[in-house]
């Protein structure tokens, strides 16, 4: 399997990008707040039976550049455009979690033109007053203690206890994931989840969008996401059992199954 790594220059920064495979087919992938792209090694080798890969961190994320300021989703989704005209990439279908998947939803309304589908995972599309405040929280918590004082909170979040107390190793991982970004990257980006309003747009999606979460995600619950899938034309969700907030670490297996026949493999 074809792999390369490189940061790619969009003009004012960098962004730190992985490509697997030889497919025709573009597929972008787009991690979490607190993550970085190898947060999607569980579905590369599914997705490179069709696809070429693209991965990058976002903003502030991994091995991408900060940008100084508050990060928008104006931003955020302006990258991944800017992203596909750097590596000549005319059309990508695209999958994104958590604030990724966020990202994706301001694609397939605002760039169906370049993103021929979507897979948002365990995401919501607006911020009402008691998510603003939590991300008010969590940047005081970063801002006073560094990613050391939200780590193990978000690890909990992100996954079931079960999976936690079974899969020591990989939690381990993914703890040094979270704690080797750039804490004010990762604030700039809480600014962007403050302001999210993507749920009144989302009727205008042009793009065809599979909503897929974990049954016990708390931050992207069930609900939440059905709510979504209904507001968008053709929207489906699909549920994925035993997973919590980033149900395709949590659950590879379930989360592959359920993306597979939208992403046509």
């Amino acid at each position: 399997m074809l792999e390369r790594k490189d940061r790619i220059d969009l003009g004012t920064h960098k962004l730190n990008t992985r490509m697997d495979g030889r497919g025709e087919d573009w597929i972008i992938l787009s991690n979490s707040l607190g993550a970085d792209l190898t947060m999607w090694d569980e579905q590369i080798d599914l997705l490179t039976q069709k696809y070429h890969v693209l991965r990058y961190d976002t903003r502030g994320h991994g091995g991408s550049d900060t940008v100084g300021g508050a990060t928008t989703f104006a931003d955020l989704n302006a990258d991944v455009i800017a992203l596909m005209d750097a590596l000549e990439i005319e059309k990508a279908a695209f999958m994104g979690l958590s604030m990724g998947g966020m990202t994706g939803m301001g694609l397939a309304v605002d760039h169906a033109d370049r993103i021929t589908r979507v897979v948002c995972a365990d995401g919501r599309a607006d911020a009402p007053p008691p998510f603003k405040e939590m991300w008010d929280g969590r940047i005081a918590a970063v801002e006073q203690g560094g990613l050391e004082a939200i780590v193990e909170g978000t690890l909990a979040s992100w996954f079931t206890e079960d999976w936690r107390n079974a899969n020591t190793e990989r939690l381990a991982q993914v703890r040094e994931m979270v704690l080797s970004n750039d804490p004010q990257g990762y604030i700039a980006c809480c600014h962007a989840l403050k302001e999210l309003d993507c749920l009144r747009r989302l009727p205008e999606a042009k793009a065809p969008i599979l909503f897929v979460g974990g049954d016990q995600d708390m931050g992207a619950a069930p609900a939440v996401m059905q709510e979504m899938a209904d507001a968008t034309p053709g929207g489906v969700y699909k549920q994925v059992p035993h997973a919590a907030h980033v149900a395709n670490i949590n659950a590879p297996e379930a989360f592959n199954a359920a993306i597979a026949e939208f992403l046509g493999l």
